[in-house]
């Protein structure tokens, strides 16, 4: 199968400092027309920088738990080669929720597990007919360790979302690849963002690399799955943690 589009949708990448922004510019950099997704009117100036820098980049401001929007976001973008389902925890206008589960409200448990799993649910039932189309397409979700291997108090919901993200993309995977279509994950460990608090960032001094990870270094996972020499790895999960889930005991 040959790419006939050099066209990406970047979920989530809002944050000068996050893994979507990264995702972004490292599949600029590969020649691709991305197209930034977040919920703020800060995508529109991640997409002035990426063209600023020479690459072809477009911003849209979309909630990506309404299906009426992720529909209008496919009519402006037009169908895609690759899909990053980056989308998730929180957004500047909600940002992510910690609380003990027996004090979760119904709501809360409906935010958690809507903006991380719906997400990306909604963005890829609405390009992949596209793909199938084509007969190619690169789906990467960007899961995490919590949840499919790992967990901390007060994230029930967002741990199940993973958890569910993993889910999708083994069964997706399944249908997909008969239609030329791969569908992976990558499950970062810590990761060093505007967003980290002091007790994260602890965290990964313990990690056998004694650091957290970059944006950058989860982004060369995600472009490596969505590319079209990645072409016989489907329903994998990519873990990016430094080793960090193989330690039994964490100083």
């Amino acid at each position: 199968m040959s790419m006939q589009r050099k066209t990406a949708i970047i979920t989530g990448a809002g944050a000068l400092d996050g893994i979507g922004f990264a995702c972004a510019r490292s599949l600029a950099e590969e020649g691709f027309h991305v197209h930034l997704v977040a919920t703020s009117e800060r995508i529109l100036a991640r997409a002035g920088e990426l063209r600023a820098s020479g690459f072809a980049a477009t911003g849209h401001i979309c909630d990506l738990t309404d299906g009426v929007a992720v529909e209008a976001l496919y009519r402006a973008t037009g169908p895609a080669a690759v899909l990053v389902n980056n989308a998730g925890m929180g957004s500047v206008a909600q940002p992510a929720l910690q609380r003990a589960f027996v004090e979760l409200e119904e709501t809360d448990w409906d935010r958690g597990i809507s903006v991380s799993l719906k997400t990306a649910f909604l963005a890829t039932r609405i390009y992949l007919p596209s793909m199938y189309a084509d007969g190619y397409g690169r789906i990467v979700n960007v899961a995490s360790v919590t949840g499919p291997y790992v967990a901390n108090p007060g994230e029930t919901a967002y741990s199940a979302a993973k958890a569910g993200m993993v889910g999708m993309t083994h069964a997706l995977a399944l249908e997909a690849g008969p239609h030329g279509v791969t569908v992976n994950a990558v499950a970062p460990g810590w990761v060093e963002t505007g967003a980290s608090t002091e007790e994260e960032r602890r965290a990964a001094q313990a990690t056998p690399c004694g650091r957290a990870g970059t944006p950058d270094e989860i982004a060369a996972a995600v472009s490596f799955l969505a590319s079209a020499k990645a072409s016989y790895i489907n329903g994998a999960v990519l873990v990016v943690d430094g080793g960090n889930i193989l330690q039994e005991r964490k100083a």
